[in-house]
């Protein structure tokens, strides 16, 4: 937490709104943002999910942040909505992400919205573990 003293205080307030978003809101937001500013966000956001991977000997004792991670699809268009509506990406970025399981569609990310996740995927059609 360390980090969070060297932000503006401007900065810190939109970080501790971001903490407050669900996955959902936080994909919409990006995708604004990406627009707005004529961005993509396609490195950082990978840069940032592959932060918690660094700590592997913390995360042994007890895993907090989990990978959500579509292995097989058994209804490819509900599947396909869900992913849209998860990652907040078009139809077509969609389909291709789903022909490319198995794959995480969600890394590093907490618990609870993890299992929030599985289940909405679940419910579409999809095979998901947590890692």
């Amino acid at each position: 937490m360390a980090e969070e003293k060297k932000l503006s205080e401007k900065a810190q307030k939109v970080l501790d709104l971001v903490s407050e978003m669900t996955a959902l809101e936080i994909a919409e937001l990006v995708k604004a943002m990406e627009e707005k500013f004529g961005v993509s966000a396609a490195a950082p956001v990978a840069a940032v999910a592959a932060a918690p991977a660094g700590g592997a000997a913390e995360q042994a004792e007890e895993k907090s942040n989990f990978d959500v991670v579509i292995e097989e699809v058994s209804n490819k268009i509900g599947v396909i909505k869900a992913v849209k509506e998860i990652l907040g990406i078009g139809l077509t970025e969609a389909k291709e992400f789903v022909e490319s399981v198995p794959k995480a569609v969600k890394e590093g990310v907490p618990k609870e919205e993890a299992e929030e996740l599985k289940k909405k995927l679940e419910e579409a059609g999809a095979k998901v573990t947590l890692k």
